[in-house]
């Protein structure tokens, strides 16, 4: 069962190494390339044309690495990867469509805002409803209605707040990713780490699963997760095809993922979190992405009460740029940071489990 885990990732990476060339030379035949901001940072004017949309590589890739591993393995799909797949496709699609008017329309803004968020809250609405169908034999959903850190806890918030709650996380994620994805290669490395801690969360609730009885380690410290193996599938998938699609777009780029691969992300991220008991955990994997959304909300907020910006631009990569950093550096620093997110995150989620002995 275990050999899906490495099917998946290492058609993944296959799949978007092959293919995102394949969709470089398509969509720079159509002419559709990135629309660059004057207002950023100069260095950038460089990389007006250059052909977005580059999540359909990866979106496309995981997708077929998912269900491609199935088949090898002999296993059936379940049903938390295929709604958490199914995120991903939807969020991708409002990002696609968004990307597309960009550029037909030589804009920076694609989507009315009311109809983006329209998008966003079918997908997300659809996501949140779906997950707290198909129990198993345990009873289990792919979410739950308890709030959870490494596993669930505290009172049951009902349906409707929970729906709430998974929208909140979705579009926060999904707009986390978005404004992550300013330079070559950071939202998709940043990515890449949190999908392998997904792959290794998943393979450890799998191991320790309540349904596994007297083969557990840890019997006191089992995790209550419908389908934590399939997770860790769909994480290992992405983690594949989102580093094949980083040998393309590392500096300098030769292709953007655009809202069609940052919403997708920020979406599949959201999913992984809630099918897996681990929502605020999240917060912690994804530091960079909190970070990064912060600082625009600090930018924002002191603009509007002062009429003074704390930082020479937000996102808070930019600020680095103006302030002289590379372009290079800024990506490998905040690799870095969301590295030592990703070792904080997995220290606490294991210290919760031994915890319990």
């Amino acid at each position: 069962m275990m050999n899906q885990i490495l099917f998946a990732g290492v058609l993944g990476l296959f799949l978007t190494l092959a293919g995102t060339p394949l969709l470089i030379k398509l969509l720079a035949r159509k002419g559709y390339g990135q629309y660059i901001r004057d207002d950023g940072p100069r260095e950038h004017a460089s990389k007006r044309g250059t052909p977005t949309m580059g999540g359909i590589a990866f979106i496309l890739a995981t997708v077929a690495a998912y269900f491609l591993s199935k088949v090898i393995s002999g296993e059936p799909p379940r049903y938390s990867g295929v709604l958490v797949l199914g995120l991903m496709v939807g969020m991708g699609l409002v990002g696609f469509l968004d990307d597309y008017i960009k550029i037909v329309k030589r804009r920076s803004l694609g989507l009315r805002a009311k109809a983006k968020m329209a998008g966003q809250l079918i997908v997300g609405v659809s996501f949140a409803v779906l997950s707290l169908q198909f129990a198993d034999s345990r009873n289990n959903t792919p979410a739950s209605t308890k709030l959870s850190f490494i596993t669930d806890f505290g009172w049951t918030i009902g349906p409707v707040l929970f729906v709430l709650w998974a929208l909140f996380m979705i579009l926060a994620m999904s707009n986390g990713v978005n404004l992550t994805d300013g330079l070559d290669g950071l939202a998709t490395g940043a990515s890449v780490l949190v999908f392998g801690a997904y792959t290794f969360i998943g393979v450890w609730q799998f191991q320790e699963s309540c349904a596994n009885g007297e083969s557990l380690t840890n019997p006191n410290a089992c995790y209550e997760v419908r389908d934590p193996l399939d997770l860790a599938v769909v994480a290992a998938a992405l983690m594949g095809s989102c580093l094949g699609f980083l040998w393309w777009n590392t500096s300098p780029a030769k292709i953007f993922m655009g809202d069609t691969g940052s919403l997708a992300l920020g979406g599949v991220l959201a999913g992984l979190a809630i099918c897996s008991r681990t929502e605020l955990l999240m917060a912690v994997l994804g530091g960079l992405f909190v970070l990064i959304t912060m600082s625009v909300v600090i930018q924002v907020g002191s603009f509007k009460l002062t009429g003074k910006r704390v930082f020479r631009m937000a996102p808070l990569q930019h600020h680095f740029e103006l302030k002289g950093w590379s372009e290079v550096l800024v990506v490998v620093r905040f690799w870095i940071i969301q590295g030592i997110c990703v070792i904080v995150g997995l220290g606490v989620f294991y210290a919760g489990w031994a915890a319990e002995k």
